[in-house]
């Protein structure tokens, strides 16, 4: 089990639901803490994962009304493991129409992994939206870091990264997203759980600074599995459906949101050069490494950082 020692105890949500869409989706989120508080919206990693209990305690409970929601095609949301209309835009327009659902006028805005992507996009389109920004594990969602995450990571991880490859025919593997996509949107579940398994493990195995079996079985349980890989292997083959770089190009409209960057040193999954760039283009931003991390949120130090922002920004509105 992680350690949680810096996190808030459990608790349970007081209210949840469903956010109807235009489409077929249907949107779980849920509410916990104070209804008085100060909004937080926790965007999951991913695309594809889902939200965990564990998710709530980042944040102190008295002090802030914690928002969660399943992403399209994961969690909780409906329908599982599905594609059509599932897109950075309407995940950024499912985030407003909940923010309005809510009666919520502005939020902090809390993701890592992918979080951090989809709340980099989202700040972006609704800068007026974001009280402030808490950012973990970045990842800009550049070809770069695709091939890396799929093929580079080997350098830190060959084990499982020849585990991943040697799953496809070896005259498919000089594309492993492309063989990996076909095979996880095919319907039959024969072809689509084993990728998926194979996929979801394998991001598992290389999250952690130390091995965390409890972390690989999580995902690898088959709904998660499916979820995290399809959906996964659907944005990296779409290029996240936003313009090449689009996150850094347009940073300048993030200039006065209050924000904090959390990064591993030695995570391998968003590489520590991802969270450079962006705050070197963003000298506003608190930028902090931990030095003793990995990729995942719940690794001791990380996790200290990121409850320690929170609490920082209850009690003054910024991150200084």
């Amino acid at each position: 089990m992680p350690d949680t020692a810096p996190l808030y105890p459990p608790l349970a949500p007081y209210a949840s639901g469903m956010l109807e869409t235009a489409g077929v989706h249907r949107i779980y989120w849920e509410t916990s803490g104070n209804p008085d508080g100060i909004p937080v919206l926790f965007v999951h990693g991913g695309p594809g994962s889902g939200t965990s209990p564990n998710q709530r305690r980042f944040f102190d409970p008295v002090r802030y009304r914690i928002v969660l929601f399943d992403q399209r095609g994961c969690g909780r949301s409906t329908p599982h493991g599905e594609l059509t209309d599932n897109t950075t835009p309407h995940l950024i327009a499912d985030m407003e129409a909940l923010r309005a659902e809510l009666g919520i006028d502005s939020w902090l805005v809390f993701g890592g992994s992918w979080g951090s992507t989809l709340a980099l996009a989202y700040a972006e389109a609704h800068p007026q939206r974001c009280r402030g920004l808490v950012l973990r594990g970045i990842f800009l969602c550049r070809k770069s870091e695709i091939d890396w995450f799929l093929d580079g990571i080997r350098t830190f991880f060959p084990e499982a990264q020849r585990q991943l490859a040697e799953f496809i025919p070896e005259t498919e593997r000089h594309d492993l997203l492309g063989a990996y996509h076909r095979r996880l949107i095919d319907p039959d579940p024969a072809v689509h759980q084993p990728a998926a398994h194979e996929w979801a493990t394998f991001e598992a195995s290389c999250s952690t600074l130390l091995p965390s079996p409890e972390l690989v079985a999580a995902f690898g349980r088959d709904q998660t599995a499916l979820s995290l890989a399809r959906i996964e292997a659907h944005y990296f083959a779409n290029d996240i459906f936003l313009p090449d770089n689009s996150l850094l190009a347009n940073v300048g409209r993030l200039r006065a949101i209050p924000a904090v960057i959390v990064q591993g040193r030695y995570d391998a999954v968003c590489p520590i050069v991802s969270a450079d760039e962006l705050a070197r283009a963003w000298p506003e931003a608190r930028y902090v490494i931990v030095a003793d991390a990995g990729h995942s949120a719940f690794e001791p130090g990380i996790c200290r950082e990121l409850v320690a922002a929170c609490d920082r920004f209850a009690r003054t509105g910024a991150f200084d």
